[in-house]
C-alpha cells in the first residue's frame, strides 16, 4: 500500500464520529458503516457495537451499503452483535445490496441468521 495512502475502514468511521448512530422514526438506531471492515477495523467496531447491543432490547439497523470490503473478521463481528442482540431479545437488521456481500453470506451460511433488507426504509419498520 503506498504510503500516502489513506485507508478509510468502518471503525474508523463509527469510532471517531464521523458516522454516528442515529434514531430511525420507529425506533431503532441506525448505524451507518464505510469502507473496510476487516482485521485492522473490527477492534475498534467490536467496541461500538458492544456499546449498541449492551441495553436491554437493543434494536439495531446497520447500514452496509458504503461497505468497500468485509471479510472474515468482519462477519465474526457482524454474527457477535447479532447474538448479543438475540440475548437481550432485541432486533439487529442488516441494509445491503452489494451482490459480493449478499454472495458470502450465502457461501458462508449466514444468509437465513440475518435479517438483510437492500433498502433502509423496509429496514426501519
Amino acid at each position: 500500500m503506498p504510503e500516502n495512502h489513506v485507508r478509510r475502514g468502518a471503525a474508523e468511521q463509527t469510532g471517531h464520529g464521523a458516522a454516528e448512530a442515529r434514531r430511525a422514526p420507529g425506533g431503532a438506531t441506525v448505524l451507518p458503516l464505510r469502507g473496510d471492515i476487516d482485521l485492522l477495523t473490527v477492534p475498534a467496531l467490536a467496541e461500538r457495537l458492544d456499546a449498541l447491543t449492551a441495553c436491554p432490547s437493543p434494536d439495531l439497523v446497520l447500514d452496509l451499503r458504503p461497505v468497500d470490503f468485509i471479510d472474515c473478521a468482519g462477519l465474526g463481528v457482524l454474527c457477535r452483535a447479532r447474538n448479543r442482540t438475540l440475548a437481550r431479545r432485541g432486533r439487529l437488521r442488516l441494509v445491503a445490496d452489494s451482490p459480493c456481500f449478499l454472495r458470502m453470506l450465502r457461501v458462508t451460511g449466514l444468509s437465513g441468521v440475518f435479517e438483510v433488507h437492500r433498502q433502509l426504509p423496509a429496514a426501519c419498520r
